[in-house]
């Protein structure tokens, strides 16, 4: 009988990890060996346990998934990442292979999607959705270069979430609302946007998330 592959998962949504963590137990040779909701705890279970596979989320509370990915990736290389997230591949899954993940699921993909992607990635491949494959395959053919200002570099990843929310029409209170969020704390996020991509002011930040909006859409 050959060796478990053995699973981390790092997510602070307590039902999705619970669920998660039934469908790898019911795989034949697969078991998950510890959970959490933060990247110190995260960084506690691999200094203690051998882990093959991190499944993580990109929003952890107030902190970037993207980072622990590419802490794992500088402190233990063998580990595989796999991130998966509610959040929208178009914008976050070229950012998430650069943070040195192997593959990128929308946690609304099938469970058979799930299984694929893991599949794929303890195989040695990378893992995209079809669709996510042909747009990053027409934009290298196509020659495309990268906006001159990347949000996805600058930004964390409540900010870009409310970039993305100016970009298609929403107002702050709404912002708010959707987000569960005061309105005085999405106008700090919205005035932390301006500053950090040199937006002068309300207006212009407005023109620019729908331009960048729908360039993701394209």
């Amino acid at each position: 009988m050959g060796r478990r592959t053995r699973f981390l998962i790092i997510d602070d949504h307590p039902l999705f990890s619970q669920g998660l963590a039934s469908l790898i137990a019911n795989v034949a040779g697969w078991e998950v060996v510890g959970e959490a909701v933060c990247i110190a705890d995260a960084l506690t279970l691999l200094e203690s346990h051998p882990v093959d596979v991190a499944l993580v989320d990109i929003s952890l509370r107030e902190e970037n998934g993207l980072d622990l990915v590419r802490t794992i990736k500088s402190m233990y290389p063998t580990v595989l990442s796999l991130i998966i997230s509610m959040y929208d591949e178009t914008i976050y899954a070229s950012a998430s292979l650069k943070a040195g993940a192997r593959g990128y699921v929308m946690k609304q993909e099938a469970t058979s999607s799930l299984i694929d992607a893991i599949r794929q990635i303890l195989d040695g491949k990378v893992y995209l959705s079809p669709d996510m494959q042909q747009r990053l395959l027409s934009s290298m053919v196509a020659g495309e270069a990268e906006m001159t200002i990347d949000p996805v570099k600058l930004l964390s990843v409540r900010e870009l979430e409310v970039l993305r929310l100016i970009g298609s029409g929403y107002g702050v209170s709404e912002i708010g609302s959707a987000l569960n969020l005061s309105v005085k704390t999405i106008n700090v996020y919205r005035d932390n946007i301006r500053h950090k991509l040199s937006i002068a002011d309300a207006a212009s930040l407005r023109r620019f998330a729908i331009k960048w909006t729908k360039s993701r859409e394209t």
